[in-house]
């Protein structure tokens, strides 16, 4: 998988463009007392610096290497594979913090749904992140479960994936298909 690290990405710059370009005419609106222009701009030039920082997250989270996606958050483990999935061409979709039922993440692609369960461990992840994974795939009426770590697996979390057909992505995986920087 090619490194991401020389991934040239255009909206990092169109975005503050378009924003310099919109405070330019803001003010030019402003300092000519247009206040109907001044405001058009005005929202122009926020939505831009939003979408700008958006943008910059977005990127962060595709940069980043193992070392530092080891000190995430639960939360923020969730986002990182949220933005990862995405990138791959996956409508992604995250659950409600607490009532998930098991999964995560929903990711859709052409007609197969898939729950995911996120676990940022620094230990081995056990059965129960399989057996809610398992679990969830009825709830969401999904095609079928996983669960991405940035650890490893037990011998019986992979035994009972295996039995229960649940992909399992751990610290290799992830590290080959993100293709993530060590």
């Amino acid at each position: 998988m090619k490194n991401r690290s020389s991934h040239f990405d255009i909206l990092i710059y169109v975005f503050p463009a378009v924003m310099a370009f919109s405070y330019y005419k803001g003010y030019s609106c402003y300092v000519s007392r247009k206040p109907a222009e001044t405001g058009f701009w005005s929202l122009c030039c926020a939505v831009f610096l939003v979408l700008f920082i958006r943008r910059f997250c977005y990127l962060r989270y595709l940069h980043m290497k193992i070392s530092r996606i080891d000190r995430l958050s639960g939360k923020a483990f969730e986002q990182y594979l949220a933005a990862q999935f995405r990138h791959q061409g996956y409508k992604v979709a995250e659950t409600e913090a607490s009532h998930d039922y098991g999964a995560d993440l929903l990711l859709k692609k052409r007609r197969e749904k898939i729950v995911v369960q996120a676990k940022r461990y620094d230990k081995n992840v056990g059965l129960a992140a399989v057996q809610e994974a398992a679990g969830a795939v009825a709830y969401y009426k999904a095609d079928k479960a996983m669960v991405v770590t940035n650890s490893h697996f037990t011998r019986s979390a992979r035994k009972l994936a295996r039995q229960n057909d649940v992909d399992l992505w751990g610290r290799e995986e992830i590290i080959e298909r993100f293709g993530i920087r060590t």
